[in-house]
């Protein structure tokens, strides 16, 4: 924890409003601020009690407060240091334990998410009985999806027509493996605006999930990973496709102490920066746009993926009511905080259903999953797709 980072913070309250937990609560010490009075007491000498751990575990790391903030507190950075020195010096009990390395042992690891796919439909039918095991097994046999059939990629996607770019393309973990059809879909969207698109073997999960958590040493070894496989292949731009990857992704200089060699971007704002080439066909769909936290409050792309709906002919756009505030699905946390977790998915998916769409497009895979499983319970169980895929579809002249 860094005493200066701490101190920056003077109290205001511009943070309240913002963060899901205290929107929630109303408890002071599940707020940022409440959690920064908290910080400071353990710099000061406290140790990390159980309690104490709890209101950081509770914390979603959305970032909202980092927007809403007008002393500009790195709460982002304070948060992830806390949570490495919560890894470091407080013990969890044994089953609480046993959920975090099942999760952090699979999760990160594309072909064991794979090996786990064919069972998603049992465990999602097994979910209620896996819940009275522990809260968060339930969590997880609820919210994954079911893959009807994977897609693989070639090394190298060729721009369709003048080539404009060659990037490369993170495949990502969760988004390789539960998401495919996003892959596709991006590498496509990229080819059809002029680009060549690496897309470099020897992938992985580029560490997002773990730093997020606490795991340092783990997501160091991951980004690491995740640099030479890019730098190998030799490209000066990542697309990221995966709203908290492309967090972590542009935050590796700071996470390993040396910048990569590329700069990383997220699609919308690649795309937004590379300007349209290829002729948009009409979608006559009623959308709306869900702002994944990742991608709003942490890159600050806002702008970039509403302009780029926008230009799709016949597609109406519209605003989910409390757009800032986080679904709960949060990386991790809808697994490891299901009951808080549970509420927001249900407050977002009453937003969602208040807008009247059809379409639901997200931007992250946690959020896809999240809103979706919020969705079903509610009995208003609506479509959701990625940026990507509504790009697709639009570019090729095909329905969604």
């Amino acid at each position: 924890m860094d005493p200066e980072l701490i101190d920056d913070c003077v109290h205001c309250g511009f943070c309240l409003p913002t963060c899901p937990t205290y929107v929630l609560w109303g408890e002071e010490m599940d707020s940022p601020r409440g959690r920064i009075h908290l910080m400071k007491q353990h710099v000061e000498g406290t140790p990390v009690t159980p309690e104490m751990a709890g209101h950081f575990d509770a914390c979603l790391g959305c970032m909202a407060c980092v927007t809403a903030c007008p002393s500009g507190v790195r709460y982002d950075r304070l948060i992830e240091l806390t949570r490495a020195e919560v890894e470091r010096v407080h013990e969890r009990e044994p089953r609480e334990r046993a959920v975090r390395e099942l999760v952090f042992g699979l999760f990160p690891y594309p072909r064991r998410l794979r090996l786990s796919r064919p069972l998603t439909g049992l465990t999602r039918r097994l979910a209620p009985f896996l819940e009275r095991a522990h809260p968060s097994l339930g969590a997880m046999a609820a919210l994954t999806p079911v893959v009807e059939r994977r897609q693989r990629l070639p090394r190298l996607v060729r721009a369709r027509g003048p080539r404009r770019a060659v990037v490369g393309m993170l495949t990502g973990c969760v988004q390789r493996e539960f998401f495919p059809q996003v892959n596709a879909a991006t590498a496509r969207v990229l080819a059809l605006e002029g680009c060549d698109v690496v897309v470099p073997p020897g992938q992985g999960c580029c560490g997002a999930l773990s730093v997020h958590s606490g795991r340092e040493e783990q997501a160091r070894r991951l980004a690491r990973r995740t640099v030479r496989v890019f730098e190998r292949a030799g490209v000066d731009t990542v697309v990221v496709n995966a709203a908290g990857c492309g967090s972590s992704m542009k935050e590796y200089g700071e996470l390993l102490g040396a910048e990569p060699a590329f700069r990383v971007r997220d699609l919308s704002e690649f795309l937004a920066e590379l300007g349209p080439a290829a002729t948009r066909h009409p979608l006559p769909l009623v959308a709306a746009y869900h702002d994944a936290c990742h991608l709003a409050h942490a890159q600050g792309v806002r702008a970039q993926p509403r302009a780029l709906l926008a230009g799709i002919p016949e597609l109406e756009l519209r605003e989910v009511p409390e757009a800032a505030i986080c679904c709960g699905s949060a990386g991790t946390y809808n697994i490891f905080q299901p009951e808080a977790a549970r509420d927001l998915g249900d407050r977002k998916a009453e937003g969602v259903a208040s807008t009247g769409a059809e379409l639901l497009v997200s931007a992250n895979p946690g959020c896809t999953m999240q809103i979706a499983a919020a969705m079903r319970r509610a009995g208003a169980a609506i479509r959701v797709a990625h940026t990507a895929e509504v790009l697709d579809a639009s570019l090729r002249g095909v329905p969604l």
